[in-house]
């Protein structure tokens, strides 16, 4: 345990602890080893806690329903991955596998929400700033993986004031739409149009009504 106390010490966010928090954790650490190429754990499986690279190297990614990937990030010795699911309560948001022969120390999820229990501001804090991580991770899968007309779907699906039956989308121009799906506004107006023949949605003026969540929602 000693050796995990000196080593949490080392990873910039931890450092500030107190000596007895840091104990508290120390205790708590499962070490795993793995060979390069296997995985630590998969998109989608419940979140058993945050890891930390002791030695060797991580990739993090995502992968498309059609077996692409995306590398997100690829960490180094002293680097942590999977906050998010942590403090959000929700599923690993991406994949993680070893680069090299890598040992990894697991921080159990509830050590660490234990942890700061005792703080709610810092509780809430980190469940905002999880959410807001697991909503770019998803942007990058987006950006990465589906198609522009997919990506606007999503989006108009996203800004509707409600979601069943004939929804107004909050407004946002298509200069603005092409900004967040990251596309051109050329091609959001030719996606608009499509969707608008198909029946998914209806424009009058500079208003898009959606007539079909649906059809949209196949769209994605």
């Amino acid at each position: 345990m000693p050796s995990y106390i000196e080593f949490l010490k080392s990873i910039p966010y931890l450092k500030e602890l107190g000596s007895e928090q840091i104990a508290r954790l120390a205790k708590e650490v499962v070490e795993l080893s793995f060979d390069r190429g296997q995985v630590i754990f998969l998109e989608g499986e419940p979140c058993r806690g945050l890891y930390v690279v002791r030695s060797g190297r991580v990739r993090i990614f995502k992968t498309s329903p059609e077996g692409r990937e995306q590398v997100l990030l690829i960490t180094r010795p002293g680097d942590t991955f999977n906050f998010v699911p942590v403090f959000d309560g929700g599923a690993n948001p991406a994949s993680a596998a070893a680069l090299d022969t890598a040992v990894v120390y697991l921080i159990p999820k509830e050590a660490l929400v234990s942890l700061v229990t005792d703080c709610p501001a810092a509780l809430t804090f980190l469940k905002l700033m999880a959410s807001r991580l697991r909503y770019l991770t998803l942007l990058v899968e987006g950006l990465s993986f589906r198609t522009v007309i997919s990506r606007l779907a999503k989006l108009l699906l996203d800004m509707a004031v409600t979601e069943d039956g004939p929804a107004p989308v909050r407004q946002l121009t298509q200069d603005e739409m092409a900004s967040v799906v990251g596309s051109v506004r050329d091609v959001i107006g030719r996606a608009l149009k499509r969707m608008q023949t198909a029946g998914a949605i209806k424009i009058e003026r500079n208003r898009i009504m959606i007539i079909s969540p649906g059809k949209l929602k196949k769209m994605m």
